[in-house]
């Protein structure tokens, strides 16, 4: 064929219309489990996934047991595999499973007992009750499995829960255990005799499985605890070596290369970083006001010539994401940006308010001498404070040298405000 003979049957080849075909086409859909289910969400998010009644999914899973028990192993093999749906709540169930195993398990060990009691189980073959008791056994432990591994996690069932499901376990597979211990004492059958024999050491196995998952999350717990030691024996070891040598070390070039040069403001970084690394496990999860102040100074540091010491005084319960904190820091940064040098930064709590005092050594400003349109520290910092029902003020240094701005937010104010202790944070 030429190419004038295949341009033409290129041309009257009927065309596929490839991107509406290819729009048309059905999303996937994952297989999930809803979050909110009866027991585990297995029939729920399948009937979801076909499209499917779920009733129909359930009957489907109970007549297929016919087949040698194939509902029973593709329902336990997709409740493994098929993962929860998206979402950070927790799994809750509305069926109390736990209870259902432990009522199964009566059911089948009571009629046991009975007849084991009665006399009975004197002409009773072995085959009459050595199934159903096993049953009974396997149900009670897996009665205690899933409390301690699925219910403990809930909220609305928890440890409390597990004790008592442990507790109604032990009761069956202890009263199991001496039932067939009275057997061997008037058995005369081997076969009664070793079945008798079997039955009481399963029942014993059954008991140890019910508290094994308690003695592993127990062991667990003492190998964490003991791994914790040895992390925190080898961070002192660290910091004390470091605290000899490093951090000695850059406390010298401070000192040597004077507080507000550039080798000195990095030799202080460097030495805030290191300690803030080797003591991190130590700091406080929800920042209060004066971590949150001292973590301000050693970033105005990097920024500016400037060498700013928090001093914090009494027990600090405020947040930093307050009004109080948000006029400290740009106080701070008005004196690293116009003063530089050494910034004095104290932090007082009491019964009455918290007091914060930001001092520098600059050369001073009137506050009455700033132009009107300048309102940093007007709206920033007094006005700030004066609407969140504190006070701020600023004069000059001891002496006349420099600035200090005081901020003061009254403690009865904080408590309305949710300030000091309180659970509402202002700004």
């Amino acid at each position: 064929m030429d190419e004038r003979t295949a341009e033409a049957a290129e041309a009257t080849a009927p065309a596929v219309p490839a991107g509406p075909a290819a729009a048309s086409a059905p999303p996937e859909r994952k297989l999930t489990r809803p979050r909110d289910c009866v027991a585990t969400g297995v029939s729920a998010g399948l009937a979801e996934h076909l499209a499917w009644p779920v009733w129909v999914v359930r009957a489907g899973f109970v007549v297929s047991n016919i087949a040698a028990g194939a509902g029973l192993m593709l329902y336990v093999w997709l409740w493994a595999l098929t993962p929860w749906s998206p979402g950070e709540e927790r799994p809750s169930r509305s069926a109390p499973v736990a209870w259902m195993l432990v009522a199964a398990s009566t059911f089948f060990l009571a009629p046991v007992w009975l007849t084991q009691a009665s006399g009975a189980g004197y002409v009773a073959p072995v085959a009459s009750w050595l199934g159903p008791t096993l049953a009974g056994i396997g149900l009670a432990v897996a009665a205690g499995a899933w409390a301690t591994f699925v219910d403990r996690s809930e909220t609305a069932r928890g440890p409390r829960h597990e004790l008592v499901i442990r507790i109604a376990a032990t009761v069956l597979l202890a009263v199991t255990t001496l039932t067939f211990v009275a057997v061997l004492g008037w058995s005369t059958s081997t076969a009664k005799t070793y079945g008798a024999a079997f039955i009481a050491f399963a029942a014993l196995v059954g008991i140890a499985l019910v508290y094994l998952p308690t003695l592993l999350a127990q062991w667990r717990e003492l190998s964490d605890e003991r791994t914790k030691r040895i992390r925190e024996e080898q961070r002192s070891e660290i910091a004390a070596h470091l605290h000899d040598s490093v951090l000695q070390t850059l406390a010298l070039i401070q000192n040597r290369a004077g507080a507000t040069s550039e080798v000195a403001r990095i030799a202080r970084a460097q030495e805030r970083e290191l300690r803030d690394w080797l003591f991190a496990g130590d700091a406080p999860v929800d920042s209060d006001l004066g971590t949150d102040l001292r973590d301000f100074g050693a970033a105005l540091e990097i920024d500016y010539a400037v060498t700013v010491d928090v001093v914090v005084v009494g027990e600090i319960r405020e947040r930093a994401s307050g009004e109080l904190a948000a006029a400290a820091r740009e106080a701070m940064l008005n004196a690293a940006r116009h003063a530089g040098g050494e910034v004095s930064v104290y932090v007082e709590s009491s019964r009455e308010a918290v007091e914060v005092f930001v001092r520098d050594r600059g050369p001073g400003f009137s506050l009455a001498e700033v132009p009107g349109d300048r309102l940093g520290v007007r709206e920033s910092i007094i006005g700030r404070m004066r609407r969140a029902g504190g006070s701020g003020s600023v004069a000059p240094g001891a002496g006349g040298v420099g600035t200090e701005v005081r901020l003061r937010f009254p403690a009865e104010r904080a408590g309305n405000a949710g300030g000091i202790g309180g659970e509402v944070p202002r700004g």
